[in-house]
C-alpha cells in the first residue's frame, strides 16, 4: 500500500466518526453457550441516512476508508448502510471518540467550530447576481406603475370633468 493510499484511507476513517450511526456487538455469554451454533449477530456498524443520495456518499466514503459496504435497508424511516467486521467496528469507534474529543478541545479553549466559506468568487457572483434580480424587479415594478397610469390617463379621458359620479 502506497503511502497516499493509507493517508487517504486514514482522512476517510476520520470523516467516518462525523456519519450518524450506531455499533451492534455480539453478546459474549451467547455466543460461547450451547446455542451458540443458532446465535448469529456479529459485530456491525450501522450507518443511517434520510435519503439514497446520502446512502451512496457513506458507501464512497466505506470504500474509501477500506471497508466493504453491505446492502442498505430500510428500518423505520431511515436508510441504513451495515458495515460488518470488528475491524470497521474499531475504526468506527476511535473516529467517533478523536470527533468527540476535538469537540472538547474545541469548547475547552473557546474556539468555534468551522464552517465552510464561499470562495471570495462565488461570493461575489451571488452579490452581482442580487443585484441584477433586485434592478430587474425595480424595473418590473416601474413599467407596471407606468402601464397603470397610463391606464388611468386614457380611463380619465372617456369620462367627463368630474368623474362618473357627477353624471
Amino acid at each position: 500500500m502506497s503511502r497516499d493510499e493509507s493517508s487517504t484511507q486514514r482522512a476517510a476513517r476520520l470523516r467516518l466518526g462525523r456519519l450518524p450511526g450506531y455499533v451492534r456487538q455480539p453478546d459474549p455469554a451467547r455466543r460461547g453457550g450451547e446455542d451458540g451454533r443458532a446465535y448469529k449477530k456479529g459485530w456491525e456498524v450501522r450507518f443511517t441516512a434520510r435519503s439514497e443520495e446520502e446512502i451512496t456518499e457513506i458507501r464512497e466514503l466505506v470504500a474509501a476508508a477500506g471497508f466493504a459496504p453491505a446492502r442498505p435497508f430500510f428500518k423505520g424511516h431511515q436508510l441504513i448502510q451495515p458495515v460488518y467486521g470488528i475491524a470497521a467496528v474499531q475504526a468506527y469507534l476511535a473516529a467517533r471518540e478523536a470527533v468527540e474529543e476535538t469537540g472538547r478541545v474545541r469548547a475547552a479553549a473557546n474556539i468555534p467550530e468551522q464552517v465552510r466559506r464561499e470562495p471570495d468568487s462565488v461570493a461575489a457572483a451571488a452579490r452581482a447576481a442580487e443585484g441584477a434580480a433586485a434592478r430587474a424587479a425595480a424595473e418590473a415594478v416601474a413599467r407596471a406603475a407606468a402601464e397603470a397610469a397610463a391606464r388611468v390617463g386614457r380611463l380619465a379621458d372617456r369620462w367627463p370633468a368630474g368623474g362618473p359620479e357627477d353624471r
